[in-house]
């Protein structure tokens, strides 16, 4: 392949910069004792506030075994990131909950994600953004539809 612009290798470039900015962000912010698994794990709990969350939605939503999710929690709650509370119908049951400290941290998180969207559109027109997200969209489409033939090949 004699093409010089490959895309992929272009996606992990710049997924390797967010990834590495987004690093120092949280470390301006004092959050870098945070992995990139317990941010989201903060966010989700965050997001999902109003329902009831246990450690076996942790386990599904991240596809991890149930000793990972447990060790991963309870550094979280170590760190005073989350609580689990036991439920009034089944005090066996434990929902998981964030504290100030992790509202807090997610909050910020989302600021940090905010400040990188922006950078990220800076100078981009908003016809040229929605030609990207059009492109990137087919593509992760077309991605798609090779798996799925991949898979049915071996189905049969």
């Amino acid at each position: 392949m004699e093409n010089k612009n490959h895309i992929g290798i272009e996606v992990k470039r710049l997924d390797n910069e967010i990834h590495s900015r987004m690093a120092v962000y949280r470390s301006e912010k004092g959050q870098g004792e945070l992995t990139m698994m317990q941010s989201w794990i903060l966010g989700f709990i965050y997001r999902n506030s109003e329902k009831e969350i246990f450690q076996k939605d942790i386990e599904a939503k991240f596809s991890i075994a149930r000793s990972t999710a447990t060790g991963i929690l309870q550094l979280m709650e170590k760190n005073g990131y989350i609580r689990r509370v036991s439920l009034p119908r089944d005090a066996r049951m434990k929902k998981l909950e964030l504290t100030p400290k992790g509202v807090q941290m997610q909050e910020t998180t989302i600021e940090n994600i905010q400040r990188m969207e922006n950078k990220l559109r800076e100078g981009i027109s908003k016809e040229d953004i929605d030609v990207f997200f059009r492109v990137i969209r087919k593509m992760r489409s077309n991605v798609e539809m090779e798996q799925s033939e991949t898979d049915r090949r071996r189905d049969r």
